[in-house]
Protein backbone atom coordinates (compact mmCIF):
# COMPACT_ATOMS: atom_id res chain seq x y z
CA UNK A 1 0.00 0.00 0.00
CA UNK A 2 0.97 3.73 -1.25
CA UNK A 3 1.99 5.74 1.88
CA UNK A 4 2.73 9.23 0.23
CA UNK A 5 0.46 11.87 1.75
CA UNK A 6 -2.42 13.11 -0.54
CA UNK A 7 -1.50 16.70 -1.25
CA UNK A 8 -3.54 19.07 0.87
CA UNK A 9 -6.13 21.46 -0.69
CA UNK A 10 -4.24 24.64 -0.84
CA UNK A 11 -1.16 22.53 -2.40
CA UNK A 12 -3.55 21.85 -5.26
CA UNK A 13 -5.17 25.26 -5.03
CA UNK A 14 -1.59 26.70 -5.45
CA UNK A 15 -0.79 24.10 -8.57
CA UNK A 16 -3.83 24.96 -10.30
CA UNK A 17 -3.19 28.87 -10.09
CA UNK A 18 0.00 28.09 -11.36
CA UNK A 19 -1.18 25.95 -14.30
CA UNK A 20 -3.63 28.86 -15.32
CA UNK A 21 -0.75 31.34 -14.86
CA UNK A 22 1.56 29.26 -17.24
CA UNK A 23 -1.88 29.32 -19.90
CA UNK A 24 -2.74 32.82 -19.56
CA UNK A 25 1.48 33.65 -19.46
CA UNK A 26 1.64 35.38 -16.42
CA UNK A 27 5.58 34.87 -16.37
CA UNK A 28 5.91 36.95 -12.94
CA UNK A 29 4.32 34.27 -10.73
CA UNK A 30 5.45 31.22 -12.62
CA UNK A 31 8.48 32.53 -12.08
CA UNK A 32 8.28 33.41 -8.31
CA UNK A 33 7.20 29.75 -7.82
CA UNK A 34 9.74 28.43 -9.93
CA UNK A 35 12.42 30.02 -7.04
CA UNK A 36 10.59 29.31 -4.91
CA UNK A 37 11.41 24.81 -5.51
CA UNK A 38 8.26 24.53 -7.89
CA UNK A 39 9.34 21.23 -10.19
CA UNK A 40 9.23 22.91 -13.73
CA UNK A 41 7.72 20.22 -14.77
CA UNK A 42 4.10 20.36 -12.91
CA UNK A 43 1.20 19.31 -15.06
CA UNK A 44 -2.19 18.94 -14.52
CA UNK A 45 -4.83 16.33 -14.77
CA UNK A 46 -4.49 15.45 -18.41
CA UNK A 47 -0.31 15.62 -18.27
CA UNK A 48 0.02 19.31 -19.90
CA UNK A 49 2.97 20.96 -17.78
CA UNK A 50 3.97 24.37 -17.67
CA UNK A 51 5.64 24.22 -20.83
CA UNK A 52 3.31 22.78 -22.68
CA UNK A 53 0.34 25.52 -21.85
CA UNK A 54 2.51 28.31 -22.19
CA UNK A 55 3.92 26.70 -25.29
CA UNK A 56 -0.05 25.74 -26.80
CA UNK A 57 -0.89 29.56 -25.76
CA UNK A 58 1.43 31.31 -27.44
CA UNK A 59 3.94 32.56 -24.45
CA UNK A 60 7.34 32.47 -25.88
CA UNK A 61 9.16 33.87 -22.95
CA UNK A 62 7.34 32.03 -20.81
CA UNK A 63 8.64 29.14 -22.39
CA UNK A 64 12.27 30.19 -22.63
CA UNK A 65 11.87 31.01 -18.77
CA UNK A 66 10.53 27.57 -18.13
CA UNK A 67 13.57 25.81 -20.27
CA UNK A 68 16.25 27.97 -18.32
CA UNK A 69 14.62 26.22 -15.37
CA UNK A 70 15.06 22.57 -16.51
CA UNK A 71 11.53 21.92 -18.04
CA UNK A 72 11.70 19.30 -20.52
CA UNK A 73 10.91 20.46 -23.95
CA UNK A 74 10.20 17.12 -25.31
CA UNK A 75 7.36 15.78 -22.74
CA UNK A 76 4.12 14.82 -24.30
CA UNK A 77 0.67 15.29 -22.36
CA UNK A 78 -1.30 11.95 -21.93
CA UNK A 79 -2.57 12.27 -25.62
CA UNK A 80 1.01 11.73 -26.96
CA UNK A 81 0.64 15.73 -28.17
CA UNK A 82 4.37 17.07 -27.79
CA UNK A 83 4.60 21.50 -27.24
CA UNK A 84 6.83 21.75 -30.19
CA UNK A 85 3.61 20.04 -32.04
CA UNK A 86 1.02 22.46 -30.34
CA UNK A 87 2.80 25.71 -31.11
CA UNK A 88 3.13 24.45 -34.87
CA UNK A 89 -0.64 23.52 -34.78
CA UNK A 90 -1.13 27.01 -33.38
CA UNK A 91 1.60 29.27 -35.72
CA UNK A 92 3.57 30.28 -32.76
CA UNK A 93 7.01 30.40 -34.91
CA UNK A 94 8.02 33.03 -31.61
CA UNK A 95 7.60 29.64 -29.19
CA UNK A 96 8.72 27.46 -32.08
CA UNK A 97 11.90 28.95 -31.74
CA UNK A 98 12.32 28.93 -28.25
CA UNK A 99 11.43 25.36 -28.23
CA UNK A 100 14.14 24.17 -30.65
CA UNK A 101 16.10 26.54 -28.85
CA UNK A 102 15.68 24.70 -25.97
CA UNK A 103 16.05 21.33 -27.10
CA UNK A 104 12.68 20.13 -28.09
CA UNK A 105 13.22 17.16 -30.01
CA UNK A 106 12.34 18.20 -33.86
CA UNK A 107 11.19 14.93 -35.25
CA UNK A 108 9.41 14.06 -32.48
CA UNK A 109 6.12 12.01 -33.15
CA UNK A 110 2.61 11.88 -31.76
CA UNK A 111 0.07 8.90 -31.58
CA UNK A 112 -0.37 9.00 -35.24
CA UNK A 113 3.25 9.09 -36.14
CA UNK A 114 2.96 13.07 -37.09
CA UNK A 115 5.53 15.33 -36.89
CA UNK A 116 5.75 18.93 -36.05
CA UNK A 117 6.64 19.66 -39.62
CA UNK A 118 3.82 17.40 -40.40
CA UNK A 119 1.20 19.48 -38.72
CA UNK A 120 3.08 22.62 -39.85
CA UNK A 121 2.70 21.38 -43.45
CA UNK A 122 -1.21 20.65 -42.66
CA UNK A 123 -2.13 24.17 -41.82
CA UNK A 124 -0.21 25.77 -43.79
CA UNK A 125 2.17 27.40 -41.66
CA UNK A 126 5.11 28.09 -44.70
CA UNK A 127 7.48 29.71 -42.14
CA UNK A 128 7.51 27.13 -39.57
CA UNK A 129 8.02 24.17 -42.30
CA UNK A 130 11.13 26.41 -43.59
CA UNK A 131 12.24 27.05 -39.74
CA UNK A 132 11.99 23.36 -39.17
CA UNK A 133 13.63 22.37 -42.20
CA UNK A 134 16.32 24.52 -41.28
CA UNK A 135 16.73 23.36 -38.57
CA UNK A 136 16.84 19.80 -40.02
CA UNK A 137 13.61 18.41 -39.46
CA UNK A 138 13.21 15.07 -41.64
CA UNK A 139 10.57 15.53 -44.55
CA UNK A 140 10.87 11.93 -45.78
CA UNK A 141 9.27 10.88 -42.58
CA UNK A 142 5.80 9.28 -42.79
CA UNK A 143 2.48 9.13 -40.36
CA UNK A 144 0.57 6.01 -39.10
CA UNK A 145 -1.18 6.50 -42.74
CA UNK A 146 2.35 6.53 -44.55
CA UNK A 147 1.83 9.84 -45.59
CA UNK A 148 4.53 12.23 -45.59
CA UNK A 149 4.75 16.07 -44.98
CA UNK A 150 4.35 17.03 -48.37
CA UNK A 151 1.27 14.32 -48.76
CA UNK A 152 -0.26 16.46 -46.07
CA UNK A 153 -0.20 19.44 -47.67
CA UNK A 154 -1.19 18.21 -50.76
CA UNK A 155 -4.41 16.87 -49.32
CA UNK A 156 -5.13 20.18 -46.98
CA UNK A 157 -4.56 22.58 -50.54
CA UNK A 158 -1.67 23.88 -48.03
CA UNK A 159 0.21 25.93 -51.16
CA UNK A 160 2.65 27.98 -48.84
CA UNK A 161 3.72 24.95 -47.08
CA UNK A 162 4.24 22.57 -50.07
CA UNK A 163 6.39 25.43 -52.05
CA UNK A 164 8.11 25.40 -48.66
CA UNK A 165 8.83 21.49 -48.29
CA UNK A 166 9.93 21.88 -52.10
CA UNK A 167 11.98 24.64 -51.45
CA UNK A 168 13.63 23.09 -48.55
Amino acid sequence: MDETPLPDAEALALAASVLDAARSGNANLVADCLHRGLPPDLANDKGDTLLMLAAYHGHADLVRLLARHGANSGLANDRGQAPLAGAAFKGYMDVVVALLDAGAPIDQVGPDGRTALMIAASFDRGDIVRLLCARGANSALRDSTGATAADLARAMAAGGALKALTRA
